[in-house]
């Protein structure tokens, strides 16, 4: 029978409800400091952060942190502090896997062959992330640089992909500002992957929508998926020593409004099938984005961007198929529940 890997077991699809499939949620802030370096606050801050989510719809929320990056730890163990957050929020919790930027690997994954990292992944799938008994029900967000695939990053998206292929799970990726999508994608063509199961991420950062139709073409998945998150800075590696003095920062801006635009284009040329929501939120840049996600957090999505839908005719069955019917077929691998 066909379910969803959650941190808390399998589940089926009637218990999904909306979905929310690109979220970080031990990222809410950086570090302990909340408690003057006592503990980490994580738990209850993801607990307080999603209390919204139920009474719009949510049921369901992926949380696509790579090893090392966005609150997952190096070697995955905190995964099994999601399993947590699941029981006290009532919300089913899928855990994703994947290695991010080569900026941010870890030690281990730079030094893991293709074959050690593909046999590693399916082991998240079959087993558990790392060490633990919380198994991943979804790979990513795999990743990949900004103009540029290193060779770390085509290893480890080709080792995504082969776990893919062996375990039935979806495959999202991480696109730099919507960069090397194409690049991503012949490179997962060629390991064998269903193209239907891949969902390549932050096309919405992309600045030239003739892009990402190009990319839709190709039979992929697309994630709309950092709504909310319209002022950004470019984080292209770990911060590393600087002189004393004055620096400059690269940041980006993209507008809701283009973002709303581009979805109801796509949906109107018949691509509403292919389309997934998120937010991607992460405290490290709600400070640069007061009046969105600094506002309503999670509920953005449903109190703010699907309205700015509906206002350019997108119709309400057609925002259900992108935030339940589209990310639910993605979740869904067959096997005995």
């Amino acid at each position: 029978m066909a379910h969803v890997q959650t941190v808390l077991g399998p589940v089926e699809k009637h218990s999904l409800g909306r979905i929310m499939p690109h979220e970080h949620l031990f990222s809410l802030v950086p570090g302990p400091w909340l408690t003057g370096g006592a503990r980490d606050t994580h738990i209850e801050l993801a607990v307080d952060a999603l209390q919204g989510l139920p009474t719009a719809g949510f049921g369901t929320v992926v949380d696509l942190s790579p090893y090392g990056v966005v609150g997952r730890d190096i070697d995955g163990v905190n995964v099994e502090a999601l399993a947590e957050v699941s029981r006290r929020t009532g919300l089913n919790i899928v855990a994703g896997s994947a290695v991010y930027l080569e900026s941010f690997s870890p030690r281990w994954a730079l030094d893991a062959s293709l074959d050690d990292l593909a046999a590693r992944f399916i082991a998240d799938a079959t087993s558990g992330i790392g060490s633990t008994s919380v198994s991943a029900g979804i790979f990513g967000e795999q990743a990949t640089s900004l103009d540029q695939i290193t060779a770390h990053e085509d290893k480890c998206l080709r080792a995504a992909a082969r776990a893919a292929v062996e375990t039935g799970l979806a495959l999202a990726t991480h696109t730099t500002h919507g960069t090397m999508a194409l690049e991503q994608i012949q490179i997962l063509r060629s390991e064998g992957i269903d193209l239907d199961r891949v969902v390549i991420g932050h096309m919405d950062t992309h600045a030239d929508p003739t892009y990402v139709r190009r990319v839709l073409d190709q039979g992929v998945n697309i994630a709309i998926d950092t709504i909310g998150k319209q002022v950004w800075e470019f984080f292209l590696g770990p911060a590393t020593h600087r002189d004393e003095g004055e620096f400059t920062k690269r940041s980006y801006f993209r507008s809701d409004e283009k973002r709303a635009d581009l979805v109801a284009e796509l949906i109107a040329e018949g691509h509403g099938d292919r389309i997934t929501l998120a937010l991607d939120l992460t405290g490290a840049e709600v400070w640069m984005n007061p009046t969105t996600h600094g506002q309503t957090g999670y509920s953005y999505l449903s109190e703010v961007f699907l309205p700015m839908l509906r206002d350019r005719g997108v119709t309400g069955d057609q925002c259900e198929q992108l935030i339940t019917d589209n990310p639910a077929r993605l979740l869904l691998v067959e096997g005995a529940s």
